[in-house]
């Protein structure tokens, strides 16, 4: 049996009314107040007209409303109607099991709402009692009729309150405050029927001393234009100390629906006006989006080819024309359609808003009409940098000259480890390499030894000697003098001061050794001068020239005069390379300068521009307006852009392709830019479907900022989406069992709502490579109010 002995206090202080949710229940049915003859005459008399206006639907009534529920059939339709759900088929028996079985097919389905029946069984339904029954119904009104009335961030019976001060609020001598005493003399009721039915009521001629009049006026009103059938009697109502509460918000919920189902039919009605035009816009953007996608697919499949030509040209000429036509692209082809491809995306993304919201299935475009940016555009890209690697590498090959000095070195074993020495010094030489090319060199010498002749005469032996020290001392010298010459000739690519400092102090180095390297010459050939003084003395001619070496006093004189002549060139070309890598270094500075403003100020953008995303406040129009002149002003700093633009074709015409005075380079600044006005066009495009989704759904301007709000709840990193973790904890949030349902973790792009009783979908978009959900507020926004459910 029902306990009756709960409490009352919350009831009689006009507090929340009793709300059975899945996690608790309040009983506030007071044993004495129920016991009240006018209360219970209150009740079973609004209780009795609630459920016959929703039984009438199925052609049937109820005159007892604790007799006409016992056998549970009634009950059960009476579930069918206001729900809009099939129960289980009843049991037509008359015998008592049967009856309680029905009841019980009832309350299980009113459990399975998420309402906890405390003391309520069928069998005292079944044995009539009044009590029970009315207690009943009170719970099924607060389910179906009340529980999801919701007004701003209040709902059941607070957000019923708040509506009904809110309509009555400009209307003298009315003040609601309750569901009993603020609603005794009948304005509150005339007050929510003129509000919306002006028409209707005249309500100036009211008086609040007249109680009778004004509340038989509002319930004859309400009863012939708004179909809400008269449930209470205003005689019940004036001559009750404290009205009853129950019953009160039981008729005033029926004000509540019926007025909010008007505005409804009148929205439906406005936006079937609208279908047409709506769909005659679709098709337009359909026809342009096809159209668009065309010419820039067909300018991407007639630029590629141009872009992968690696073909080798043959003169500096055609590379330097090949390097303009480059940068006519990059500067004059490519922004054009750079927008266009963002325009693009702007067009198709408003499409499909548009067509979701006319619940029509999303646009397909033709077959490879699709433009991403992760495929062709990304390709193009690549295959643009590419262009300027290989025009570097074209520019730094010095791989013919290595060659050209290992095979001279094979060719000429006598070169030795002073040639060696030389090639270890050379830039592109590694250690490995010149370990190399020395076990070459000495097995080439062993493999030729040489044996001097034997003289058996004096003179000659001292000759032989002069000749073989000449020969020692002579090829390293020739050796040393080769390598010194094609030091001196050797064309240097240096990129930076330091390089050409580091090549000009190796040159003054060299040049230090010259001394000494005279007075080496001088010596040898003061060997071949004794050479010929001891033949000249002795009267010995000699025949031939020197057996150990084919290296003669002139060889060395010409190439000694060769050196002296290659040292003031190198000196000059030294310091003229000197002189441009100083204006190199000027450009670089130049260019570092602006593009080290240039680029954190458009990262800083970048990073407003996410953030304005997510705390957005104002309207949507003002949040439009204030992106659209934020907009403007990004497009102001345009002439910075084209600043370093200039910067950097200069930077281009003098071969430079390092900056050491700045991270950030043109292709990088250029990404930027370009990334920067698409993203404030997207965040533009984005309120602009906001808007399209207000009013087409009809959500007021505190309704969206409830949305972003209870997004910015969850969205705990503002990355302006949500990780694995924040959406999982919005869904369980929201009800869903995450855990045991696997259509919460679809990776599908669309992922429906059914088992919430949601009437639409929100876009959930998993990108594996990051593990996060992406939730727009656009999404957001086609979540019906009460599913938002935030701390």
């Amino acid at each position: 049996m029902v306990d009756y002995h709960a409490s009352n206090s919350q009831a009689s202080s006009g507090g929340p009314a009793i709300y059975m949710d899945p996690r608790e229940q309040e009983n506030d049915w007071d044993r004495d107040l129920l016991l009240d003859p006018a209360w219970e005459k209150q009740q079973r008399k609004t209780f009795t007209a609630w459920c016959n206006s929703h039984l009438r639907k199925a052609g049937t009534q109820i005159e007892n409303i604790e007799e006409d529920f016992r056998d549970g059939l009634k009950l059960m339709l009476l579930l069918e109607v206001i729900s809009g759900e099939r129960l289980p088929k009843p049991e037509r028996g008359k015998m008592r099991v049967h009856k309680i079985n029905n009841v019980n097919k009832a309350l299980d389905y009113i459990a399975g709402k998420g309402v906890k029946l405390v003391s309520i069984g069928a069998e005292e339904i079944v044995d009539g009692n009044a009590k029970m029954t009315l207690g009943m119904i009170w719970t099924i009104i607060l389910r179906f009729a009340i529980q999801d009335i919701s007004v701003e961030e209040t709902s059941a019976k607070e957000g019923l309150l708040l509506w009904c001060q809110r309509k009555t609020a400009p209307y003298k001598n009315v003040n609601v405050q309750n569901f009993h005493i603020s609603w005794k003399d009948g304005l509150a009721f005339n007050a929510l029927i003129h509000r919306h039915r002006p028409e209707l009521i005249d309500y100036d001629k009211l008086r609040k001393d007249d109680p009778l009049t004004n509340l038989n006026n509002a319930f004859e009103v309400a009863e012939k234009y708004l179909d809400i059938p008269k449930m209470m009697d205003a005689e019940d109502i004036v001559g009750t100390l404290r009205p009853d509460e129950k019953a009160i918000m039981t008729y005033v919920s029926c004000f509540y629906h019926a007025f909010s189902g008007a505005q409804k039919a009148e929205t439906a009605a406005n936006r079937i006006c609208k279908v047409l035009a709506v769909n005659q816009e679709n098709e337009h953007l359909m026809e342009d989006y096809e159209k668009l996608a065309s010419d820039l697919l067909d300018w991407i499949r007639r630029t590629i080819p141009w872009l992968e030509n690696r073909a080798p040209e043959k003169t500096m000429a055609e590379m330097q024309q090949k390097l303009e036509d480059f940068r006519g692209y990059r500067r004059v082809h490519k922004p054009p359609k750079v927008q266009e491809k963002c325009q693009l995306e702007i067009n198709f993304n408003t499409l499909q808003t548009k067509l979701r919201l006319s619940n029509r299935p999303a646009f397909m475009p033709s077959e490879g009409r699709m433009v991403s940016v992760s495929g062709t555009g990304g390709r193009m890209d690549t295959l643009s940098l590419s262009v300027l690697e290989t025009f570097r590498s074209s520019c730094t090959n010095d791989s013919i000259h290595i060659y050209w000095t290992i095979h001279r070195a094979i060719l000429t074993p006598t070169m030795g480890n002073l040639l060696v020495i030389s090639l270890k010094r050379h830039d592109h030489m590694t250690y490995n390499s010149s370990i190399s090319i020395t076990k070459l060199l000495f097995l080439l010498r062993h493999l030729t030894p040489v044996s001097p002749p034997q003289r058996t005469e004096k003179q000659l032996e001292s000759i032989d000697e002069l000749y073989l020290e000449y020969a020692k001392r002579a090829a390293p010298f020739n050796n040393w003098m080769e390598g010194a010459m094609e030091d001196l000739q050797d064309m240097f690519i240096v990129h930076n001061i330091e390089e050409i400092q580091g090549l000009i102090t190796a040159h003054e180095q060299f040049k230090s050794t010259l001394p000494e390297a005279n007075k080496e010459r001088e010596a040898i050939q003061a060997i071949q001068a004794e050479v010929q003084k001891i033949a000249q003395y002795n009267g010995i001619k000699l025949s031939g020239g020197n057996p150990y070496t084919t290296i003669t006093p002139k060889t060395i004189d010409n190439k000694w005069d060769k050196v002296e002549q290659l040292v003031p060139q190198r000196d000059k070309a030294l310091q003229e390379e000197l002189a441009k890598q100083q204006s190199n270094d000027h450009l670089r500075r130049k260019f570092a300068t602006q593009a080290n403003i240039v680029g954190p100020w458009i990262q800083t953008k970048m990073e407003e521009i996410g953030r304005i995303s997510i705390e957005m406040n104002g309207t949507l129009e003002d949040q439009l307006v204030n992106l659209r002149e934020y907009e403007q002003s990004i497009i102001e700093y345009k002439p910075n852009i084209d600043q370093l633009e200039g910067d950097h074709q200069l930077i281009q015409e003098a071969l430079i392709f390092d900056n050491k005075y700045t991270a950030y380079t043109m292709e990088h600044l250029r990404v930027g830019w370009e990334q920067l006005l698409t993203t404030i066009a997207r965040t533009i495009n984005e309120i602009e479907n906001q808007i399209l989704t207000r009013d087409a759904k009809g959500i007021s301007q505190e309704q969206l900022h409830e949305y972003r709000t209870s997004f910015n709840h969850f969205d705990k990193d503002h990355s302006g989406g949500l990780m694995a973790e924040e959406f999982k904890a919005c869904l369980i949030s929201l009800g869903y069992d995450v855990e045991n349902n696997k259509t919460v973790r679809t990776s599908a792009p669309t992922a429906p709502l059914h088992y919430l009783d949601l009437t639409l979908s929100f876009k959930a978009v998993f990108v594996s490579a990051q593990g996060r959900w992406t939730w727009t507020i656009t999404a957001l926004c086609s979540l019906p109010l009460e599913t938002v459910w935030y701390c």
